[in-house]
């Protein structure tokens, strides 16, 4: 599975900046507000054990969520957010393998099975993977540890790109058409209305505007954008 390639590239690319990282890094700021780079290096740690939940659940079939309550994401975070790198470090490397050895244990009928998703979304379970390469590339970039949304594999974020325009199709303003094109990977319309504007340009450029992580500056835009809602 292509994907699970680019779940292992990006754990591989966080383990060498979170080992770079000096011992007071964990207290600064992330990119993400209210959060330091602690929060984030657990959310990553958790994330993958919540993910190796849905993976069980596909492989036993015994209902198994990402969280127990609708709380504990957040408490999980807020309590490992203030441990010393060292310890930050090992739980992201362990949370990793955890979720690499749950997907290697998945059969091939194993990866159709339906598991509910962190917002409540029935989804199979090859779609799992996904959201781990997903969340892995990104919080990368929001580590800030001089890593852009440039280092995406193109594939990787043009269905990023792909993803995150469906999401917002339904958000948008309605009679909202905005077509997204990159060299090599086709294109797409944002929303449903007629087209009213067109953004070309790299996939990773695309990907960062979309997801709040860049402007359209570094885009060839057409028309007039129309304000898109803020990305999880």
């Amino acid at each position: 599975m292509k994907v699970l390639d680019w779940v292992a590239d990006g754990q591989a690319r966080l383990r060498r900046a979170v080992d770079a990282l000096p011992p007071d890094a964990v207290t600064e700021p992330s990119a993400l507000p209210g959060w330091t780079r602690g929060h984030l290096l657990t959310h990553l740690a958790r994330n993958a054990d919540a993910l190796v939940n849905l993976l069980t659940w596909a492989r036993t079939g015994i209902p198994t969520p990402m969280y127990a309550s609708p709380d504990q994401r957040a408490t999980d975070i807020e309590a490992g957010a203030g441990r010393p790198l060292a310890e930050q470090r090992a739980d992201v490397r362990e949370s990793a393998e955890r979720f690499r050895k749950a997907a290697e244990a998945l059969s091939d009928d194993d990866w159709s099975a339906t598991v509910t998703s962190g917002q409540g979304r029935e989804i199979p379970a090859s779609e799992v993977p996904w959201l781990r390469a997903r969340e892995v590339w990104i919080h990368l970039v929001d580590l800030r540890v001089g890593v852009g949304m440039d280092v995406l594999p193109p594939d990787l974020a043009w269905a990023l790109v792909r993803d995150v325009a469906g999401w917002m199709t339904a958000r948008v303003a309605p009679g909202t058409g905005v077509e997204l094109s990159a060299e090599g990977h086709g294109s797409l319309t944002l929303g449903t209305g007629p087209v009213g504007a067109t953004v070309s340009g790299p996939p990773h450029a695309l990907a960062a505007w979309l997801t709040g992580r860049g402007t359209a500056e570094d885009l060839h835009v057409t028309g007039e954008l129309p304000d898109i809602p803020t990305w999880l």
